[in-house]
């Protein structure tokens, strides 16, 4: 059954869940303070958020299957290696102490700007050896790597823009600019989901892909329609929303908005990750 098979990978999925949100809220922070003019203390606020989340997510890797005996969990949807498991827990780590670094040093009034693209950079280390450890072949892993990439762009920057907008309902003199930005690149990361999606369930990418949207059809149907409904199509509509309400000052609007918007790609990045553990499907 389906959702037996998603719930026998539920470690992979929170890995999924918490890694995304720390790599992508510190990647908010760093552009965030590189390009726009959001306040020190909201970014600090975020690159701390993510610290906590990449110590989570280190603890969270060691509950994967197979980890702690140093061997490939055994799974009919995905294939796994345990060579890559010390440079991704070493990395989650790693970004744990430089998201911390960077939070300080956010919060005292520096740019830091090596801090920031070392901790970007070691975000993009980290999937790229969880795409490694179960994308399977080269190819495999590249697509894998895309969608933890998307997927973390996505939980991450939506949890940053939700609390920037609650920074304005108590910090009501800042300038709109830097929400309309976040939700903006939101809105655009939300669109490149979208656009993914209709590919990979064309090609039917993933190990367990069928071509000709093969993956709408089938056991797996209604997690790949709630993937595309709750988890891309209804956040793609919040976020232009959020965006509107952004650019006419009305920040209480976009941050209720914004909340809902949490929810939502929360809940479908918990799917996709689900259909690929689960199904082997990249949607």
């Amino acid at each position: 059954m389906p959702a037996e098979q998603i719930a026998e990978n539920l470690a992979f999925i929170n890995w999924t869940v918490l890694t995304g949100l720390a790599v992508g809220s510190l990647w908010a922070a760093a552009l965030g303070r590189l390009y726009t003019q959001a306040t020190k203390g909201y970014l600090g606020f975020v690159a701390l958020s993510a610290a906590v989340l990449a110590v989570l997510a280190a603890f969270s890797d060691w509950a994967l299957p197979g980890v702690q005996l140093g061997t490939a969990a055994p799974t009919a949807a995905f294939h796994t290696t345990s060579s890559w498991d010390l440079p991704r827990q070493a990395g989650l780590w790693l970004l744990a102490g430089l998201a911390l670094v960077y939070a300080v040093a956010l919060l005292r009034g520096r740019r830091a700007p090596w801090v920031a693209w070392a901790g970007i950079a070691v975000g993009v280390e980290v999937l790229g050896a969880a795409a490694l450890s179960w994308g399977g072949d080269l190819l495999g892993s590249a697509l894998l790597l895309m969608q933890l990439a998307i997927l973390a762009a996505a939980t991450g920057g939506v949890w940053a823009a939700m609390i920037l907008g609650h920074w304005y309902l108590v910090t009501p003199k800042l300038p709109e600019a830097p929400l309309v930005r976040f939700a903006r690149t939101l809105g655009l990361v939300v669109a490149v989901q979208v656009g993914l999606f209709v590919v990979w369930t064309a090609v039917g990418a993933g190990p367990g892909g069928q071509p000709g949207f093969g993956a709408l059809g089938g056991s797996w149907a209604l997690f790949v329609w709630l993937r595309l409904i709750v988890g891309l199509a209804m956040p793609l509509v919040i976020t232009w929303a959020a965006l509107q309400t952004a650019r006419t000052r009305s920040m209480e609007s976009a941050t209720g908005l914004l909340y809902i918007d949490v929810g939502l790609i929360a809940a479908g990045t918990i799917l996709a990750a689900g259909l690929y553990f689960g199904a082997g499907l990249l949607v």
